[in-house]
């Protein structure tokens, strides 16, 4: 199963097998990363949803339930530029959708989530906590930032979509790149979200990255089964990454909405939208997707200020049991998903690549 580069990270990351379980915001909880991690591979919970004191204690959660390696993931993006009339008009062009439920909107949208850039509490708790790995997601913090994470022997991982960032991710010194794909469910790991996106499928990032770089490249996006798995190791990749395969784990937080969604005709038809989050990102289709169809990308407030609103908008529609506005993300691999414990799924894996 495993290249000279997965070796390496198997050395380095201490695992048994070159899968990575995807650290998905408000999907991924502790007890599917330890699972994972149990399991053999690097399960990962994502904390750039929560301030210091919830990741410290999702850290924790993740070790009472393992002594084994850990990826911990943060959002690295520049902050939001607040733009009231764009904001304000946001507001009232979903106001008609808040009406179906008999709601109205926030009167104002907030800045929901703090970029690791400028979180002083979450690095300290981090160089504290000291979780074997910590990955960086929608671009890269300062040297000082991860030299303080370095110091702390803590492996650092980043994200990234083109040949350019895998370069800067290099320069900054990170342990492993992801390659993340087009393909890939929930958002894109793009540094600048407002430049052309290349769109590169996978395998043809996967490749293009290993041309110019000597780091390990973990393939994600797209990839549900051993066989896509296997495939990717056998051009080179040092491990996979698996997000939307975990979506309906029972250790995964996703609703009944979002699994049955999984399960539906909307998996054969994702989106890659900015409505929901401010940000692009790929969504199960949905009444919430269909609203960005023809609407400019100048016309989305910021990430994560335009989630404000998606978040509220979502939370009025289940009021009425309506799952039509959720953050259902997903992959185009989607149609493969499979319900099961995250460790049979990792066991299952291993099974299907080596055949």
């Amino acid at each position: 199963m495993a290249n000279p580069a997965s070796r390496h990270v198997l050395d380095r990351f201490g695992i048994a097998w070159p899968i990575i379980q995807a650290p998905m915001a408000g999907v991924s909880s502790p007890a599917m990363a330890a699972a994972v991690s149990q399991a053999g591979g690097l399960g990962s919970i994502g904390v750039g949803a929560v301030d210091a004191a919830a990741a410290r204690a999702m850290i924790r959660a993740v070790r009472e339930r393992t002594s084994r390696p850990f990826n911990v993931n943060v959002f690295a993006h520049r902050p939001a530029q607040a733009n009231p009339a764009r904001e304000a008009a946001w507001i009232a062009r979903l106001r008609p959708e808040f009406a179906r439920f008999a709601a109205v909107p926030p009167a104002h949208l907030r800045e929901i989530y703090q970029s690791f850039l400028t979180d002083t509490a979450m690095l300290a708790t981090l160089v504290e906590e000291r979780p074997a790995v910590v990955s960086f997601h929608f671009g890269l913090p300062d040297a000082a930032r991860l030299g303080a994470l370095r110091d702390a022997g803590i492996m650092l991982v980043a994200s990234v979509t083109n040949a350019a960032e895998a370069e800067a991710a290099r320069r900054a010194g990170v342990d492993a790149i992801v390659a993340q794909g087009y393909e890939a469910g929930g958002h894109r790991g793009t540094f600048d979200p407002d430049a052309p996106d290349e769109a590169l499928s996978t395998v043809d990032l996967v490749r293009r990255i290993l041309r110019q770089t000597d780091l390990p490249v973990i393939a994600a996006g797209g990839i549900m089964t051993g066989a896509e798995a296997g495939a990717a190791l056998r051009i080179g990749a040092a491990a996979v990454q698996l997000g939307t395969a975990f979506v309906a784990t029972t250790e995964s937080l996703a609703n009944l909405g979002y699994r049955a969604a999984l399960f539906s005709d909307a998996a054969h038809h994702t989106v890659m939208t900015r409505v929901i989050s401010g940000r692009p990102a790929r969504s199960l289709a949905s009444r919430f997707t269909a609203l960005g169809a023809d609407l400019a990308d100048r016309d989305v407030p910021d990430y994560p200020i335009a989630y404000d609103l998606g978040k509220a908008l979502h939370a009025a529609a289940l009021e009425h049991q309506d799952h039509g506005y959720g953050a259902y993300w997903a992959g185009t691999g989607a149609p493969r998903a499979r319900a099961m414990g995250a460790a049979d799924l990792v066991r299952t894996l291993v099974d299907e690549i080596g055949q």
